[in-house]
């Protein structure tokens, strides 16, 4: 099915509107760009001062450029822009990269100026990319409507950004070593064409074999994760977000929204999407040539083959810690090695070749590898020496790992004297990584996608046993209230079907003490007030009260003592439950994110979740599977499935409570946050019980 985007990359003759024939300005270095391409379309510069510029006839307007031309690239000051784009709708141009800056990120505005193109784009059905960017580049067709200096090499991967200086670095850097892109986006302020529309149109796209990302913002969280949950069952995602330690402005009331920093729903978001987050422009492209160059690793036992030892040191730390593992080698390839490397080379996990290790060398000790049954991975890692050439080198670990179904990946250290060895061995499509520690992250990344991409596919949540007309009732009844207490939030709680300890509400010492009689002793006692919000903090809790003297003298303590230390708290009366049985207390909250909505919270619960910060998150609806991941991330997770012989506890019990949580967040935007806490866990086929609660409201 064709797509709207198809025109940015492929287009049937592109105008630059604004082209100038002073090679300092921008809008010549488009169009030099162009016309120094590959592509086979038309190419008409738009300016009514200039006869022709670079040998290509000018055009006064868009309306005077003679068809076939689809795209227009938009070069004006801001204020002239909108006009520009009602004459492009009117002549047909079905899409428009807008370069020019000075829209929403300049203020008020410059946000007027670009809602009106948006709204003349929409009328005409055109598509737009940008304000302020640096504009696109397809190296497939050739069609390249950037000013940066320079073009990559062609290949499989897809890189979009939100930031055009990033792209004009990316070029620079990678310009002339041999790894190649498919597709090369800069967004600007995305006003119609988003990150995930690329996303999209990359996924369908069959020259592009994995997607590369640089992000800043993700507006429509929902659509998002639906778009790169769908494009992860086809090619890898490989995404940096930029501005995670960046605290959100709005103050939080409850356990989860302190807990839930800024980043926590993209990481969510990612995970549940099948997104490899990286932390580096560098790890971007390390890992994206990876996905692109070689075959993922069928398992995670790597071997490393070097000339030097520290090196492999710094390889086998890194490996290590991202999961993989150094497996012993097979007897009969230990004894292969021993007849042609030099005595003194260890012929176990690392092989160590040592420094006088020549290209042959090389070559045999790979091709014997490969045919190990105990290794997925084969790493050769090479330190320049005087006598050896690394391009040689390069080319024998080109020739014995052709045709390979196992990845190789190598590591040649230094600079100066390692660029021809690049060359031979990326434009063999043999990935190389100047520094050792670099290729643990590059396959715990090409593993993590492996995994994903093997799950069952995203069932959504049918809950049984919801009251939801109740629980509208409920929160309609408490419309003035925004900070809803443990006596409000327990009947919605059991509207959705979780459980919650037996108890009540008394506003008096007399009610609480026969409210005790009917629930059974021993009970606990919690005092009620909106203004507290966490009841042990200030004392706010009576526990083992065994009988109706007990009872009633504990009211009468619990007023006074709370009343000196908060005399500004309205104390409306009690909570009398039930004392709970024994089990483990975890925590399981919701806050609502402005992007991607529900961000539901599990981990250990009590008085302790801040400070030991033990929790894990991700975006409603949340399937039983993924509950499960959340679960099995803690050191919660740890103490729920028999850590040191104690008894397993109801797993299946948690899953449902997250999924309950999660889905009346989702019946119910006007929940800002919510938790339980704790959520009092007994052994496998027990359940679990809810023994307080706190919802609030926007």
């Amino acid at each position: 099915m064709p797509s709207s985007l198809t025109p940015f990359f492929d287009a049937a003759g592109v105008a630059v509107i604004g082209a100038s024939g002073n090679p300092r300005k921008l809008s010549h270095g488009i169009l030099r760009n162009l016309v120094n391409s590959t592509y086979k379309g038309g190419i008409y510069p738009v300016n009514p001062g200039s006869p022709e510029i670079l040998g290509k006839t000018c055009y006064a307007d868009i309306s005077s450029v003679p068809d076939p031309v689809e795209l227009a690239v938009i070069v004006l000051p801001a204020a002239a822009t909108p006009e520009t784009l009602e004459a492009c709708g009117k002549r047909g141009i079905k899409a428009a990269v807008i370069i020019s800056g000075g829209f929403k990120e300049v203020g008020a505005g410059g946000l007027d100026l670009e809602k009106k193109c948006l709204d003349i784009a929409s009328h005409y059905h055109m598509r737009l990319i940008g304000p302020n960017c640096v504009g696109t580049m397809s190296l497939h067709s050739g069609l390249n409507t950037t000013f940066i200096h320079g073009v990559p090499d062609a290949g499989g991967i897809g890189f979009l950004s939100q930031s055009g200086a990033v792209c004009g670095g990316v070029v620079d850097h990678l310009h002339g070593k041999k790894v190649g892109f498919s597709h090369f986006i800069s967004l600007g302020n995305e006003a119609d064409v988003t990150e995930t529309d690329i996303i999209e149109y990359l996924g369908d796209d069959p020259g592009t074999r994995v997607i590369a990302a640089y992000v800043e913002q993700i507006r429509d969280g929902r659509r998002f994760l639906e778009v790169a949950r769908q494009v992860s069952q086809k090619k890898p995602i490989v995404l940096i977000k930029a501005g995670r330690t960046s605290a959100g402005a709005r103050a939080v009331s409850s356990h989860t929204g302190s807990l839930a920093g800024s980043h926590s729903a993209y990481q969510a978001a990612f995970k549940q999407s099948g997104v490899i987050e990286v932390n580096t422009v560098a790890e971007l492209f390390d890992v994206a040539m990876a996905f692109d160059f070689q075959p993922i690793p069928a398992g995670k036992r790597t071997v490393i083959i070097t000339n030097s030892g520290g090196p492999a040191a710094l390889a086998s730390d890194s490996l290590s810690v991202n999961g993989l593992t150094l497996e012993d080698l097979e007897e009969e390839t230990k004894a292969t090695l021993r007849q042609y490397l030099n005595p003194s080379a260890q012929v176990g996990n690392p092989v160590d070749m040592l420094g006088g290790a020549e290209p042959k060398e090389y070559a045999l000790t790979i091709s014997a590898l490969l045919k190990d049954k105990n290794v997925d991975i084969v790493l050769p890692i090479l330190v320049p020496q005087a006598l050896i050439n690394p391009a040689e080198v390069a080319q024998a670990i080109v020739d014995a790992s052709r045709g390979s179904t196992k990845p190789v990946l190598t590591c040649i250290m230094g600079d100066m004297s390692v660029g021809e060895a690049r060359l031979v061995l990326q434009g063999n499509r043999v990935p190389m990584y100047t520094f050792p520690e670099s290729m643990g992250s590059v396959l715990s990344a090409m593993l993590r996608y492996d995994a994903w991409s093997k799950k069952p596919a995203f069932k959504p949540v049918a809950l049984a046993a919801v009251d939801k007309s109740g629980a509208e009732k409920m929160l309609r009844g408490a419309r003035q209230i925004k900070v809803l207490g443990e006596a409000e939030t327990r009947p919605l709680l059991e509207a959705y079907g979780i459980p919650v300890i037996k108890g009540g509400m008394a506003r008096n010492p007399v009610a609480a003490a026969s409210l005790a009689e009917q629930i059974g002793f021993p009970v606990a006692m919690k005092i009620v007030s909106a203004q507290i919000l966490h009841k042990s903090d200030v004392g706010g809790i009576r526990l083992n009260l065994a009988n109706e003297n007990e009872v009633m003298e504990a009211y009468e303590r619990l007023f006074i003592d709370i009343q000196k230390k908060m005399p500004e708290a309205k104390l409306e009366g009690v909570l009398i439950e039930q004392m709970a049985p024994r089990g483990q207390e975890v925590i399981v909250g919701l806050r609502r994110d402005p992007g991607f909505g529900p961000l539901i919270m599990f981990g250990l619960g009590g008085i302790y979740v801040e400070l030991f910060k033990d929790v894990s998150f991700r975006i409603a609806p949340v399937s039983a599977e993924e509950a499960l991941e959340m679960i099995h991330e803690t050191q919660a997770g740890r103490l729920l499935t028999g850590f040191r012989g104690q008894p397993k506890a109801d797993l299946n019990a948690v899953v449902e409570c997250i999924q309950r949580l999660g889905q009346m967040a989702l019946d119910f935007p006007e929940i800002e946050e919510a938790e339980v806490n704790p959520l009092l866990v007994f052994p496998e086929g027990q359940g679990a019980l809810a023994l307080d609660g706190r919802v609030i409201t926007q």
